[in-house]
């Protein structure tokens, strides 16, 4: 009996954990690993992003500020919003981010790109991509563009973009 308990409060537990998450980040949320495991990531496409929050992650990663309400209407008009959240039940923080644009049928073109510096290197980034993908392939969006900051460029690369013919600054991604 006393084994039954144990097993009846773990799977309690699990699903309490599992209905936060939901209630979090939304019902198609992904979470993420990393190689210490020590801190729970989630991906997800329904939990609104905040500006404010949006624009510390876009200073963590040096890109210049752009006016807020230009990043609003920008977002708004995007078929596809994806944050990388470092989980806290009480205040999830932005740690990744990633937006797409298009016709959400045929093409898609992805910009924004960014992980904060203290999360590179753990493979969130290519998580992040891959969640992005994943997404745009329930859509059957056929053809992926990618427009990227030369220095990051090998990044894609080696996830199996294509490089533009001139290789300057546009990547493709095809559906199989």
């Amino acid at each position: 009996m006393g084994e039954d308990r144990v097993v009846s409060i773990d799977a309690t537990a699990r699903r309490s954990v599992s209905e936060l998450l939901n209630h979090l980040y939304g019902q198609q949320h992904r979470l993420c690993t990393t190689p210490s495991g020590q801190v729970t990531l989630v991906l997800s496409r329904d939990r609104e992003i905040d500006l404010i929050e949006l624009e510390q992650l876009c200073d963590a990663v040096g890109w210049s500020r752009r006016p807020l309400r230009r990043v609003r209407r920008a977002l708004q008009n995007s078929l596809l919003l994806v944050g990388l959240w470092r989980h806290d039940p009480r205040l999830p923080k932005l740690v990744g981010f990633a937006r797409c644009t298009g016709d959400g049928v045929i093409d898609a073109t992805i910009w924004d790109v960014a992980v904060h510096p203290l999360y590179q290197g753990a493979g969130l980034g290519k998580q992040l991509m891959h969640y992005v993908l994943d997404l745009l392939r329930q859509q059957q969006v056929q053809r992926v563009s990618l427009f990227a900051d030369p220095e990051v460029i090998g990044f894609y690369a080696a996830q199996g973009w294509e490089l533009e013919p001139l290789e300057r600054r546009c990547a493709f991604w095809y559906a199989s």
